[in-house]
């Protein structure tokens, strides 16, 4: 029997091992073609490793050339950043205070909360802009980052996690006479680590892709984000294919790092919350 489900597990692995790969190709396609001159991008059969490497004049023309990267790359950088971490600190404390702290109306009132998330977002747009046109807040960054710093999803996830978790700590630091702003940064926040990681993982991953919001609040070129120079970029670059790779690759780096240095998390944040159901 153990030989049979040593047998099982070892080809399920390369099958898994095989489906990995066919899900990758395409990246390793944008990435190979990233390094060759234009005139080798299609070749075919493909060639997957270049043999002329012309690596260096791609990037240097996407990061310095005509519409520099790093521009973009240091305020998607800022926005999401910056973004992450209110929105990770207001979600926490209101799910810490919809789960941990109770008062009269608290489910009425998160039931109101949740029910704004069956909004479409797309909905809400013009009187946003109108809102946004005549307070000031149109085409600057403040604006852009007070547009993702409250999540409904993040705080219902993170409520679930609070609900989760046993009183006893919490009981024992009232006693110690404790209030909640101290039990929640010196208790709860750390009890809920797994959670908060695998939202802020999601929420710098959501904010970085954004292209909506960054399309319709930011019209001056040096505050756009990476994902509006992406198409900038595309649409005066359309017919070099090879320096199109180049951008993508530039653009999804930073959530590709974030998402293998806390996969740990995620899946820890994941597996716990399945456990407490």
């Amino acid at each position: 029997m153990k030989e049979t489900r040593s047998v099982r597990k070892i080809i399920l692995t390369v099958i898994m091992f095989a489906i990995s790969l066919l899900f990758l190709m395409p990246f390793f396609w944008m990435l190979s073609a990233s390094f060759k001159p234009e005139s080798e991008v299609f070749n075919f059969p493909i060639q997957w490793i270049p043999t002329h490497w012309n690596a260096i004049p791609n990037y240097k023309e996407v990061w310095l050339g005509k519409y520099p990267f790093y521009l973009y790359y240091w305020n998607s950088i800022k926005v999401t950043v910056i973004t992450t971490l209110i929105s990770v600190v207001f979600s926490s404390m209101a799910a810490y205070g919809f789960a941990k702290i109770p008062f009269k109306g608290s489910k009425w009132l998160f039931l109101i909360v949740l029910t704004t998330y069956m909004i479409p977002g797309q909905a809400v747009l013009v009187p946003q802009f109108i809102l946004y046109r005549f307070i000031g807040l149109f085409d600057n960054h403040i604006g852009y980052i007070l547009l993702s710093d409250f999540s409904v999803l993040g705080t219902f996830m993170l409520r679930q996690f609070f609900m989760g978790s046993h009183n006893d700590f919490i009981e024992s630091a009232k006693i110690d006479g404790a209030g909640h702003w101290r039990i929640f940064w010196s208790i709860a926040a750390p009890l809920a680590r797994p959670a908060i990681a695998t939202y802020a993982i999601l929420r710098f991953i959501w904010t970085w892709n954004d292209y909506q919001n960054g399309l319709i609040f930011l019209r001056t070129d040096k505050l756009f984000t990476i994902q509006l120079a992406m198409q900038k970029f595309t649409s005066l670059s359309g017919e070099f294919y090879s320096l199109i790779m180049a951008a993508a690759v530039s653009a999804i780096l930073p959530p590709l790092i974030i998402f293998i240095i806390g996969q740990k998390s995620v899946i820890e944040g994941i597996a716990v919350g399945g456990v407490k159901g």
